[in-house]
């Protein structure tokens, strides 16, 4: 069966599984469920920063992944340029609750004596009483002079970042869970990926960046080896995960400036044998389209609280046809977007 699509979840959990619902792989029922048997999900990155509970939705895609292969199913991620941030310790669009989830994860990964991924599935399941529970004994701080608050935050926010740096850093924990997953994903004729691919991608070898992307996050480059080598996906305007060039408005183009562009994603997609490509990344204020005769889908709606808390939106694949589902909440909050990456 071929995919629903989400794009950017950026650390909402809220919005996150209110677009799994519809997209019909999610329980309703807050048992965390998946619900799509045979159905294929496929998200397409950056569930990090802006956002406080990035560590949860990454747990919960995990344990839906595991449900869904149960029965026949599959939940795929690929890596978007702020998970790529973070393993290269670039914390810049870190929220302070995400520092949080961060030090209270790290505590509770020592009561599992670190059994991995029976810790990490349940995450999903406690974290928010782990957060209730820091926000209780926080409203309890009683007679505390402001100094004595200060120093306390400013602890905690060192012990944040202390732990990001941990779960994050190439061969950390989390590092290594984001190491599963791809810069770029073929299923039957389509294409994912988070910013889009170019030519000069497909001609390195999608497998070969793939794979060194993910040895990079799992920390097995030597620091005296070629550094350079995951950079064609995870650095620069033209990478994978930060090309923008597909997604850009084609009412600010000139003509000759969209033929070159689509004459640029159909040479991708004939090198790939690929009928159209997905792709996040870029917010779209009009809502998930496609343009260039529907050769690329462009879904990322910026539906987390902390970009646009726009309605969440999801593409659906089904006879080889896409086809967009809408809630009905608002479309966008008039929320400005601000240094946007």
């Amino acid at each position: 069966m071929l995919p629903c699509v989400v794009g950017d979840l950026h650390g909402d959990l809220d919005q996150a599984r209110y677009a799994l619902e519809m997209a019909g792989v999610l329980s309703s029922d807050g048992q965390d469920l998946w619900t799509g048997e045979d159905a294929v999900l496929v998200q397409l990155g950056d569930v990090l920063d802006r956002g406080d509970d990035e560590i949860a939705i990454l747990s919960l895609l995990r344990s839906l992944d595991i449900q869904a292969k149960a029965k026949g199913g599959a939940v795929f991620q690929v890596n978007g340029n702020h998970e790529t941030m973070n393993v290269e310790g670039d914390f810049r669009y870190v929220e302070s609750g995400a520092f949080d989830e961060c030090a209270d994860f790290l505590e509770y990964l020592n009561d599992y004596e670190y059994d991995w991924d029976e810790a990490f599935v349940r995450w999903c399941g406690v974290s928010r009483i782990w957060k209730d529970e820091r926000k209780m004994s926080r409203n309890h701080w009683g007679p505390w002079n402001l100094v004595k608050i200060s120093n306390y935050l400013l602890g905690q926010r060192q012990k944040g970042v202390i732990a990001r740096s941990v779960l994050f850093r190439p061969g950390g924990p989390l590092a290594c869970e984001l190491a599963r997953h791809a810069v770029a994903l073929k299923v039957n004729d389509w294409i994912f990926c988070h910013g889009g691919l170019l030519p000069h991608h497909v001609a390195y070898g999608i497998e070969k960046m793939n794979k060194e992307v993910s040895q990079w996050m799992r920390g097995l480059i030597e620091e005296d080896t070629n550094r350079n080598m995951p950079f064609i996906a995870t650095k620069g305007y033209d990478s994978v995960v930060w090309n923008r060039l597909y997604s850009r408005d084609i009412s600010d183009l000139a003509v000759y400036q969209i033929n070159q562009i689509n004459a640029i994603l159909q040479e991708t997609l004939q090198a790939l044998g690929a009928k159209a490509m997905v792709v996040g990344h870029t917010p779209q204020f009009s809502g998930a389209n496609c343009e260039y005769n529907c050769s690329i889908w462009r879904i990322d709606v910026g539906m987390s609280s902390g970009v646009l808390n726009s309605r969440p939106e999801v593409l659906e694949i089904r006879d080889d046809e896409a086809r967009v589902i809408r809630s009905k909440r608002n479309r966008f909050s008039e929320l400005q977007m601000v240094d946007y990456i």
